[in-house]
């Protein structure tokens, strides 16, 4: 507590400190300034001790000074030049540019810190275009799809017959599909997200989850068959309710469209010790090793492009994550496994 005071104090007492200097607007002239001023501090002093000093030595001492202290600022300056550059090469989109970070002292401290944002940034930037593209490409197919069935029926080269119609529906549903997982995928990474932790039973939830799947699996037109398997009846997780609905829909809908036609999701819940596992699988080949880490990656499919959008592994994993569990393949490759804390 006393050290938290101390600390308060003497930063207030520093921003009250004078700064003469701040209006010069170069730190070489500054430290020139400094050593001039230094300097004639100390010859004043010895000056005044000793009685007298050759005239002569005080200017070459003040010059050499001078000369001496625009030698150490070049190269004391140097980062902070480098990184004004790089600052306005970053301003046109250009993160390439590093500052050399060499010494240890705080000026070498915010070359490596500025370096690090910098990495950041086009990291941050390259995976902006990246969604702009992979977003751009999951638009435009079911766009063209629909475009085609809508100009077929106009021009009367296609009949507006049941089957004609559920193609254009079946496209209208990807879009809706994809709109709504990208704004959910918005709302978890702007931390709008906010879990509502309860006490969950998982029975019903699972229940409710199979049968909206059945629904959703209908729809694509790829009949399965769901089979739950939960340790007890009297399973509950501390989780948000809605949260947990939307993963383990998104991990069933998954499944559908990775297994073959007429197979089987199998969806598992049960108890280790601290955590409530939950495992989904289905017969499809399953993803290989070297795969399983990218699948949870936005715009990734894993196996097959099978028409999702490629967002439902991110999204469930961004909310297993919130609520401080993890998720991940298990063997053999078609089996998503979901681990979430007790307490």
């Amino acid at each position: 507590m006393s050290s938290g005071w101390r600390g308060r104090a003497a930063a207030r007492m520093s921003a009250r400190l004078p700064r003469p200097l701040d209006r010069i607007p170069s730190i070489k002239v500054k430290l020139a300034i400094l050593m001039v001023v230094s300097g004639a501090i100390a010859f004043g002093y010895f000056a005044w001790t000793i009685g007298w000093l050759p005239q002569r030595t005080t200017l070459y001492a003040t010059a050499l000074a001078l000369v001496t202290s625009q030698f150490l600022a070049h190269g004391m300056t140097r980062p902070l030049r480098e990184m004004t550059t790089a600052a306005g090469r970053m301003a046109k989109g250009d993160y390439s540019l590093r500052v050399r970070a060499t010494s240890r002292d705080e000026v070498g401290q915010l070359a490596e810190a500025f370096n690090r944002m910098a990495a950041d940034l086009a990291a941050a930037e390259q995976q902006r275009r990246d969604f702009i593209a992979n977003v751009s490409h999951e638009l435009r197919t079911p766009i063209t799809a629909l475009g085609a069935v809508l100009e077929n029926l106009v021009d009367g080269v296609a009949e507006p017959d049941p089957a004609t119609l559920r193609i254009a529906l079946v496209q209208t549903e990807r879009l809706s599909r994809l709109v709504t997982e990208l704004l959910a995928l918005s709302s978890v990474e702007a931390g709008a997200v906010r879990l509502r932790l309860e006490s969950t039973a998982l029975q019903p939830l699972l229940h409710e989850v199979v049968a909206e799947a059945e629904v959703l699996a209908a729809a694509v037109d790829r009949p399965v068959r769901f089979t739950t398997d939960i340790s007890s009846p009297d399973l509950t997780v501390r989780a948000d309710r809605a949260r947990l609905h939307q993963v383990l829909l998104n991990l069933l809908d998954n499944a559908t469209r990775h297994g073959p036609a007429n197979g089987r999701v199998h969806i598992e819940a049960r108890t280790r010790p601290g955590q409530v596992v939950i495992e989904v699988q289905d017969e499809g080949p399953g993803i290989p090793v070297a795969d399983r880490a990218r699948v949870f990656e936005r715009f990734s499919r894993g196996r097959t492009d099978n028409g999702g959008t490629g967002l439902g592994l991110d999204i469930a994993r961004w909310i297993v994550e919130l609520h401080g569990g993890t998720i991940a393949v298990a063997d053999p490759g078609s089996r998503i496994r979901v681990s979430l804390p007790t307490g």
